[in-house]
């Protein structure tokens, strides 16, 4: 029986892997990528060079190496088809588009992007490398879907630095922010179906991004940090400022959601903004969170929707911005996201989206077969183990 579903699983790779095939111009680094995604499935402790090789029967990392370094191949073509199997198992119309940063640590300062710059993920800061990324949720499952590296001024300033790292010629500085809107343009231009966006406060206190997505007439939810100034119709006011003349009545305990301990409960509050700087024939409204166990503990933001668009409706999408952290979580833990061992800026792509397809395959897997709340593995000379959650 395991033996079955073994085959029916990789049966499924080759389905996904048949997808992007045509990306990679010979069949040398169609092989090798092949053997690259299976390895970022399997059970194998360091997903790097070496122990990738070593699941593909190969007795040295030049092959795995040369795919990341040398090789002829599209890896924002295999992005887009990504994106497009994703869309097609998990999409939804009510979809939410995420984007966000994590940090990858790293020794030394030839890393493309790297330097001592705060992380998140670390919660200090660190040398390391930051990049954004653009997640899909619907009530199906979610995934990620488009990788930004970012690059900060002490990189783009050094012409010799860039050169040495391969980054393209006429790169040019780009904010977090920046980044972001280039992945949701590239989304919304492909016909992602979704109805939302969401981010934290990095993105939502940017009024230019905020700008960008009532532009492209997308509603949102995006965090925003306490002493923001919102516009009321009557003038400008603080968010915090606003929140704390709400009424009592005004509070509704409601879910954004299942969390790791349950459901996650707060109380909330929405406020409807007249004159909204932001306003391109929707409404707006500023949604706040408050701790059931601390009421000192408040959380901002600034929304834009359809008319008639529910508190309960703003809570979910609030609520979703975690899913891609979830995405992190299990594209580290499962797919090797953050072990990769290059330094230049094309590597960099190509391990990241490899590693996106192969959690793509985990997250339609685990939202569509039945059985993928079991842990699966096979021998390792198959090849083809996998861990599967929920």
């Amino acid at each position: 029986m395991v033996s079955a579903d073994v085959d029916a699983w990789v049966a499924g790779l080759d389905e996904v892997f048949g997808r992007v095939a045509g990306r990679f111009g010979r069949v040398e680094p169609r092989r090798q990528a092949r053997a690259y995604l299976t390895g970022l499935l399997a059970p194998v402790e360091r997903k790097n060079g070496w122990q990738l090789a070593e699941a593909a029967g190969d007795g040295t990392p030049d092959r795995m190496q040369r795919l990341l370094n040398k090789a002829c191949w599209d890896p924002d073509g295999v992005r887009d088809d990504l994106r497009g199997y994703v869309v097609e198992r998990l999409g939804d119309p009510g979809g939410v588009l995420i984007v966000d940063e994590t940090g990858f640590v790293k020794q030394g300062r030839r890393s493309a992007g790297v330097q001592r710059q705060y992380s998140g993920t670390a919660g200090r800061v660190e040398n390391c490398q930051l990049a954004v990324f653009c997640a899909y949720a619907t009530t199906a499952g979610r995934a990620l879907i488009d990788r930004e590296l970012y690059l900060p001024k002490s990189w783009t300033d050094d012409p010799a630095r860039m050169y040495d790292a391969r980054v393209p010629a006429g790169y040019e500085f780009a904010t977090k922010q920046v980044l972001a809107t280039r992945m949701l343009a590239r989304a919304l231009d492909a016909g992602v179906p979704a109805g939302w966006v969401t981010a934290d406060e990095a993105y939502g206190h940017d009024s230019k991004f905020r700008r960008f997505l009532a532009d492209r007439g997308i509603g949102y939810v995006v965090a925003i940090p306490r002493r923001q100034s919102v516009h009321t119709g009557a003038g400008t006011v603080r968010a915090d400022t606003l929140v704390a003349g709400a009424p009592q009545q005004a509070w509704k305990r409601l879910s954004a959601g299942t969390g790791s301990k349950g459901q996650r409960l707060h109380d909330w509050a929405m406020a409807a903004l007249r004159g909204h700087d932001d306003r391109h024939d929707k409404s707006r409204w500023l949604l706040a969170r408050r701790s059931i166990t601390d009421p000192d503990d408040l959380a901002f933001y600034l929304c834009s929707g359809p008319d008639g668009t529910t508190i309960d409706a703003l809570v979910r999408v609030a609520g979703a911005r975690w899913a891609i952290e979830e995405c992190f979580k299990h594209a580290k833990g499962e797919t090797g996201l953050d072990h990769y061992q290059v330094r230049r800026y094309d590597a960099w792509y190509r391990h990241i989206t490899l590693s996106m397809l192969a959690y793509a395959y985990l997250a339609v897997t685990a939202a569509t077969d039945p059985k993928a709340a079991t842990t699966w593995s096979a021998s390792a000379q198959q090849r083809s183990a996998v861990s599967w959650y929920t």
